[in-house]
């Protein structure tokens, strides 16, 4: 009776197991052919991003057959930070759909609400929280796409921790995050077909150059690990391209950003921790709003003419025009390569000056030494984005720029 009663409790677990496993695979089959998969979110989301996301998804549904005017689908990977979020901006006001890829580690909730605000009258758009790390996660997102008829035309890769200072304090961060997130994304891209790439370089790739302006073919000898990480990346998509002759790219290697968008609806706000590490116009809002004691200044022993490194600051806005036009008609294999700059070197003392001036606030400004892997002076010539696409600056004084900055700052202290 005990070998029985085994026996029939045995045949009933293993027809409970197989009947089980025929209801999972029918519920994956209905979610993969009605289009509705949304896979849970990653362990690591913030809690306040969760309600942002579900609201996001409900979007997606609602939109679904509105297809955006111009027909394309871009990913722009770090959508939520200041650069991606005023690129996904622009692309939405021309028709673009859009999908954010971002982690938010340094990406603003509330710029994706700023977003998501204007996507039902310009296009459409989605956000994936993902680690770009995760191929798995990536290729889902690429595959998805593809499989509800909205397959990805171009990436925007624009996703980077960038911050010298801290890159010279945590090299090993940066070349993860850098150059093997990017050739993680090159991966998944393969994968699923994706074959058109606009990345987002830096100046720091050319290290301290010996003459001024630096031009394309100034040689690139990076001096801190941000800038070799960036270099690296640019190697590996360059050498993807030569052995896959169907994927085309473009290069951008762009100079110190500033503003914000001149409507008011976007800006920067980067992590309070962060704030020592990032942009003059940052920390002197930081100072206005009294939020830190004092604006500091570091490095004022340079070879320069009032001792201050020497930056070409090009606006938010000037450089989204500049990737838009460079996704339009600059694809090429191999990558093509642009500078994206304004071609006029300001000192750090002129640029402080000119926020000080936009502030109107009483500001401390201490120098202090430099910091390590800063270099002295670098400035763009942007004669050959000019020559062959017909782009340049329109924001050539730093304080009309940095006007931008303050109208969203001012009214925004604390931030989305």
């Amino acid at each position: 009776m005990m070998m029985a009663s085994t026996n029939s409790q045995s045949t009933l677990k293993w027809w409970q197991i197989s009947a089980f496993v025929a209801w999972i695979l029918l519920a994956m089959h209905i979610l993969y052919h009605n289009g509705g998969h949304e896979p849970a979110a990653p362990k690591n989301m913030p809690p306040e991003v969760g309600g942002t996301i579900a609201s996001l998804n409900n979007e997606h549904r609602d939109m679904n057959g509105h297809e955006p005017t111009h027909g394309q689908h871009v990913v722009v990977t770090g959508g939520a930070g200041f650069i991606g979020s005023h690129m996904t901006m622009h692309l939405l006001e021309h028709g673009y759909a859009v999908t954010i890829l971002d982690n938010l580690s340094r990406g603003n909730a509330g710029a994706v609400r700023v977003l998501r605000e204007h996507a039902t009258k310009r296009g459409r758009l989605r956000f994936e929280f993902v680690e770009l790390e995760d191929e798995t996660a990536v290729r889902r997102i690429l595959r998805d796409a593809r499989n509800r008829g909205t397959p990805v035309d171009v990436v925007m890769h624009f996703a980077a921790i960038a911050f010298v200072g801290e890159s010279v304090a945590y090299p090993l961060n940066y070349w993860t995050n850098i150059t093997s997130n990017t050739i993680t994304l090159l991966r998944a891209m393969k994968h699923e077909n994706v074959n058109k790439l606009v990345y987002s370089s830096t100046c720091a790739t050319y290290g301290n150059p010996v003459s001024m302006p630096i031009t394309e073919d100034t040689p690139t000898v990076p001096i801190n690990p941000y800038g070799r990480a960036k270099l690296d990346a640019e190697d590996a998509i360059r050498d993807y391209a030569h052995a896959n002759k169907n994927f085309d790219a473009v290069i951008l290697r762009y100079f110190n950003v500033y503003g914000a968008d001149p409507k008011g609806r976007l800006g920067e706000y980067p992590p309070p921790n962060l704030v020592g590490h990032g942009r003059v116009s940052t920390a002197c809002f930081a100072a206005a709003f009294g939020h830190i004691p004092e604006l500091k200044i570091y490095g004022t022993d340079f070879s320069t003419g009032d001792g201050t490194c020497v930056r070409d600051y090009i606006h938010v806005t000037d450089l989204v025009e500049a990737h838009h036009l460079a996704m339009a008609k600059a694809l090429s294999n191999p990558p093509s390569l642009y500078n994206i700059g304004t071609g006029v070197g300001v000192s750090v003392r002129e640029f402080t000056r000119a926020c000080l001036s936009v502030t109107r606030r009483n500001i401390t400004v201490v120098e202090h030494p430099r910091r390590p892997g800063d270099y002295a002076e670098v400035y763009a010539s942007p004669a050959k984005i000019k020559d062959e696409l017909g782009w340049e600056a329109r924001y050539r004084d730093v304080e009309e720029g940095l006007a931008t900055a303050w109208r969203w700052r001012e009214r925004h202290e604390n931030g989305y």
